[in-house]
């Protein structure tokens, strides 16, 4: 192999590492109602295409954190399945993921519901920073579960800690800051 097409590679891998990070800190943002990782997440100039939500990126993280602060109690967000079609300084990304959302009705009651679907994404590459640019969600399956039956402690026991959607009360945030992050 040349020094050539092994630069070209680990160029490559670097830019494909760079677009799963940025899928990390969106989950991450979306669960921990982090606002700073979902805006690092997108472009400010990004439209994001989100179940009832269509227009910008910043007005979808708006949207979504007022949301989940006012009705959401729990988010947990995996992906998966992954396939990155660079071009240039743009990619195709198409991530598939999966949720578990619990929320509160209008009238308080909690509810809920499970997610499966497809990020279709174009990122883009600038500065020498991958974000996305336009995000399509698609929904694949949908499943309303109702409300919880009993209570965690009743299901489990008592399990410390538990994860926050706030930022200032989560784990993951004590051990980056103890490590300067």
């Amino acid at each position: 192999m040349s020094t050539e097409d092994f630069t070209r590679q680990l160029g490559e891998l670097m830019d494909r590492e760079a677009i799963r990070e940025c899928m990390f800190r969106y989950c991450r943002g979306i669960d921990r109602q982090d606002e700073e990782a979902l805006r690092s997440a997108y472009w400010p100039d990004a439209t994001d295409r989100h179940g009832p939500y269509q227009g910008s990126a910043t007005g979808f993280i708006d949207w979504a954190v007022k949301k989940l602060a006012a009705d959401g109690e729990r988010s947990v967000h995996s992906i998966s399945n992954m396939s990155i079609t660079l071009a240039g300084a743009q990619a195709a990304v198409e991530t598939y993921f999966m949720a578990l959302q619990r929320d509160r009705d209008p009238e308080g009651v909690s509810r809920e519901v499970f997610l499966a679907g497809r990020y279709v994404d174009r990122f883009e590459k600038r500065d020498n920073e991958w974000r996305i640019a336009a995000r399509t969600v698609v929904y694949d399956w949908l499943r309303h579960m109702g409300t919880p039956e009993g209570t965690e402690a009743e299901r489990f026991g008592i399990r410390m800690p538990v994860g926050s959607l706030k930022r200032s009360d989560d784990p993951v945030y004590a051990l980056l800051a103890s490590l300067g992050s």
